[in-house]
């Protein structure tokens, strides 16, 4: 009898090991997409020095709003360090708000990140360079009125393109998607695809940012300045190697 109940407390044991893990799983795992953001606090992130104050989290939304900063991911998953990934979250910009998504990049304690390379997120802001842009390199360009005539440097790395609107609208969710696999990085934004470009053999980057080549890296997060707001949520990477 004392066998029998032994074996039983070790059968539901394992039992309860088992929807514990599965319950993790399905909590952690879709498809096989890791969460980076637990929607609760900043567990897993850093701040750069510069402005550490301009990111909280609320109702399970991480509110990027105040001066320039930016957030690493320093977590645990993949070590944070990504060579090959698909990164998916959801953003929702403010009127005239400026962030961006980076990535292939490191930690630093101030000024925009010399390494790697970011993912626009511009619905309205005065920059014409809008969500869906991989920054400096692959640009969807809205002219801004009224401001003045400016001219287009388009380099050797392929097209910029021109838009009537972005294709984020402020106030509201999208979808954001980035995909980078060994030479190539595709940007999507709710599922329309916005750039599609292939890093040249001879490749070191647009002029004065050597450090945007394609390598390995943790993912960021861009507070742009202190009139801008970006909310972001559901932040989660499949990594591909």
């Amino acid at each position: 009898m004392g066998f029998m109940n032994k074996k039983s407390i070790f059968s539901s044991v394992l039992i309860l090991l088992f929807l514990g893990f599965s319950t993790t799983c399905a909590k952690h795992h879709d498809n096989g997409f890791i969460s980076l953001f637990d929607g609760k606090s900043l567990d897993g992130w850093v701040a750069s020095k510069e402005n550490p104050d301009s990111y909280f989290v609320k109702d399970g939304v991480l509110i990027l709003k105040g001066g320039r900063s930016h957030l690493f991911y320093e977590g645990l998953v993949g070590n944070a360090n990504f060579k090959n990934f698909e990164l998916k979250l959801q953003v929702k910009t403010m009127p005239n708000a400026n962030s961006g998504v980076y990535f292939h990049t490191k930690y630093q304690d101030k000024g925009w990140p010399d390494h790697g390379f970011e993912a626009q997120v511009n619905s309205t802001h005065k920059d014409p360079k809008k969500t869906g842009s991989l920054y400096a390199v692959s640009n969807m360009y809205v002219a801004m009125k009224p401001e003045p005539a400016f001219v287009v440097k388009v380099d050797k790395s392929g097209a910029q393109v021109w838009l009537d609107k972005a294709p984020s609208t402020d106030g509201e969710w999208f979808d954001y998607h980035i995909i980078v696999l060994d030479d190539s990085i595709t940007i999507k934004v709710n599922d329309e695809t916005t750039v599609q470009w292939k890093q040249p053999a001879d490749w070191k980057g647009p002029e004065n940012m050597p450090g945007r080549v394609l390598s390995h890296g943790t993912v960021a997060l861009q507070a742009h300045d202190l009139d801008s707001e970006v909310h972001y949520r559901d932040i989660k990477i499949k990594i591909l190697d």
